[in-house]
């Protein structure tokens, strides 16, 4: 991902969407962005298209299509490069992979070059408590942080009145990108 010029007037986010039971809300958080005038591309792992959120109206919100898949030689770019980066829902196997420098899906990569580039990075885990506690995670987290990662915990909102957990806090990315 090199950086040209932005060919748009807004700042341009990439979304970095994982195989999360939450990922469906991921709407939420392109709505907040561009009533935070953000334009947005959606990038998805290959799993997450999956049928964990609804790739037609996310290509519908942000006007463009979800990138999965490697560009082939000679097509052309369908985002400008970005002025931030978040991540939301990351999981336990795209934070493992990215710490680990593992670019195996557009994704990842994707998550590897903006740390690479400067780009300011936000993250929204969504890792099961058992996962959450596994040793490379957390080595994980600490070494995304010391490159510049800003993570923070979607959960942090009034609980449920059942007792449950809070809903994904999709714009706690935000404020951690632009608290930058």
């Amino acid at each position: 991902m090199t950086r040209p010029a932005p060919s748009t007037e807004k700042p341009f986010l990439y979304v970095v969407v994982c195989a999360a039971g939450v990922a469906a809300g991921v709407g939420e958080l392109i709505t907040a962005a561009q009533e935070r005038d953000w334009e947005v591309g959606v990038l998805a792992t290959p799993a997450a298209m999956g049928g964990f959120f609804d790739a037609a109206a996310v290509e519908a919100q942000t006007g463009r299509p979800i990138r999965s898949d490697w560009r082939r030689p000679g097509d052309a770019r369908p985002f400008p490069a970005p002025d931030a980066v978040v991540a939301a829902p990351a999981t336990f196997n795209t934070v493992n992979k990215w710490a680990a420098g593992l670019a195996d899906t557009l994704a990842v990569a994707t998550l590897c070059e903006a740390c690479g580039l400067g780009v300011p990075v936000a993250v929204l885990p969504c890792v099961a408590d058992a996962l959450a506690a596994h040793p490379a995670y957390r080595e994980s987290l600490e070494r995304l942080r010391g490159m510049g990662v800003r993570f923070g915990d979607p959960y942090t909102g009034e609980e449920e009145a059942d007792g449950g957990r809070p809903d994904f806090g999709w714009d706690r990315a935000l404020d951690l990108i632009e608290g930058s």
